[in-house]
């Protein structure tokens, strides 16, 4: 029997979906709430539309921090439960600490609870209906795999784990056909029943799979032109993958690369530059002064916990390919690498137990701001790696040198996204999301990775 037409909403258009109706939602609690309960302390009207205003913008700012617009956690109620309490109880704190341009404290201190439990009751209700009803089998994306050299297990993989209403449903694999069958739950189609099975399965999306576009058959190139010219979306996988999951897939791109890489023009736009740099600065002033105010603490923890020097420099691959000094607090024990240059690993031994907090913390890194403002460093860029490390990974990773064309970074789009780096797999992966940012590096993006590494120090997320 057929299925009935679904529905889809895309990663970019599901986020800025789930931003829209998080706020409408709350401004439509405070209204009634202010309407039924004669709320005084906050109203919305002309007079105080600032308050409203920047009600917004705290709410945007830490339910992004916290993680409400990931769509994985988005899909899960147990993580929405504890990033809304989280979001909501920090707007709600900064919104009363700005009492210039908020509303001043009531007398009746109850009214800050039953702002903070609209905020917070409307959102869980509403995240609970998304969860319940957009996150659905209905509202997946429904897709079809065509090509002749792919691994279709890791495509459906990539694509699910990216985005977990992306669903691919078959395969039409060129190279060796067979009856339609199950592999790894997902069917096999044949060629000439494409058109059909895109009606039949409500097909959202064919994705072309494919090495070097050879053995794609006369009769599949005909039907892809025929849903084509219907306006059907087919779309590359390579562009899928790099939309998806942002990140270059540049094991799979080859001697390809440079064709398919365009450099950001913000690589050379002079504008971008400066203002990054004048931004560069400016938190390094302030990440160093941050650094000398917490420096007596850090002093007596390296003192008991890691007795050793404080300080720790160690050489790095920079931009070009030019060597510096890196600054790190101590966070292993002496000679922890007699028997020479090692990865970290999870729960290595030689880092002590005060270096683990430095790490988790990423304090340990907060020296580096020096680095940041003699300009080896900037505060946005791919992790600066060790020059033994650098040769090893050049000659087993494809285009790995490529990451050195902008300047190393205290924070990046790999150190956000990826995994902490113990192995190739981890460095291509680091690789593949250093690639994506040199390819994609603006404004907009540079903000993300910012949001996000407020992220992964507040959840504790270091190594």
């Amino acid at each position: 029997m057929s299925e009935k037409p679904i529905f889809h909403f895309e990663i970019s258009e599901r986020k800025i979906f789930l931003r829209l109706f998080d706020t409408f939602f709350v401004l439509l609690a405070l209204s009634i709430v202010g309407i039924t309960f004669q709320f005084g302390y906050f109203r919305i009207d002309s007079q105080y539309w600032v308050w409203t205003v920047v009600l917004v913008v705290f709410f945007n700012f830490f339910a992004t921090v916290f993680e409400l617009y990931d769509l994985q956690k988005s899909s899960k109620f147990d993580s929405v439960f504890q990033n809304v309490i989280l979001s909501t109880s920090l707007t709600v704190l900064f919104y009363i600490l700005t009492p210039y341009i908020t509303p001043s404290l009531p007398e009746n201190r109850l009214q800050i609870l039953f702002f903070f439990l609209s905020i917070a009751v409307i959102l869980l209700l509403w995240r609970y209906a998304y969860i319940a009803l957009i996150t659905s089998p209905r509202f997946y994306k429904r897709v079809l795999v065509v090509g002749d050299s792919f691994d279709i297990k890791l495509i459906a993989d990539t694509l699910r784990n990216s985005d977990p209403n992306y669903s691919v449903i078959g395969y039409i694999n060129t190279e060796n056909e067979i009856e339609a069958g199950l592999d790894e739950g997902l069917i096999r189609f044949k060629v000439e029943d494409l058109s059909s099975v895109v009606e039949e399965y409500h097909i959202n999306e064919v994705i072309v799979a494919h090495a070097h576009k050879r053995n794609l058959m006369i009769t599949l190139y005909n039907q892809l032109n025929e849903l084509l010219m219907r306006g059907f979306p087919i779309r590359d996988y390579f562009h899928v993958y790099e939309e998806t999951t942002r990140r270059i897939p540049v094991d799979k791109v080859d001697k390809d690369f440079y064709r398919y890489f365009p450099f950001s023009r913000n690589n050379a736009n002079q504008f971008y530059r400066l203002s990054s740099r004048i931004f560069d600065v400016l938190t390094g002033i302030i990440g160093v002064f941050f650094g000398l105010l917490i420096l007596p603490f850090i002093l007596l923890g390296n003192l008991f916990g890691n007795r050793g020097k404080l300080f720790y420099s160690q050489e790095r691959i920079g931009k070009y390919g030019k060597t510096f000094k890196i600054l790190k607090f101590r966070t292993m024990l002496r000679n922890a690498e007699m028997s020479g240059p090692q990865y970290a690993q999870k729960d290595d031994l030689r880092i002590t137990p005060f270096g683990k907090f430095l790490r988790r913390s990423r304090i340990d890194e907060i020296p580096q701001f020096i680095n940041v403002l003699k300009g080896e460093m900037s505060m946005i860029g791919p992790r600066p790696e060790r020059p033994v490390f650098v040769k090893e990974l050049s000659q087993a990773i494809p285009f790995y040198e490529t990451r050195h064309v902008i300047k190393p970074g205290l924070t990046g789009w790999a150190q956000v996204m990826a995994n902490y780096g113990t192995s190739h797999t981890d460095s291509l992966e680091k690789l593949q999301y250093d690639l994506y940012y040199i390819k994609h590096r603006g404004l907009f993006l540079d903000i993300d990775i910012l949001m996000k590494t407020f992220s992964t120090i507040i959840f504790y997320r270091g190594q």
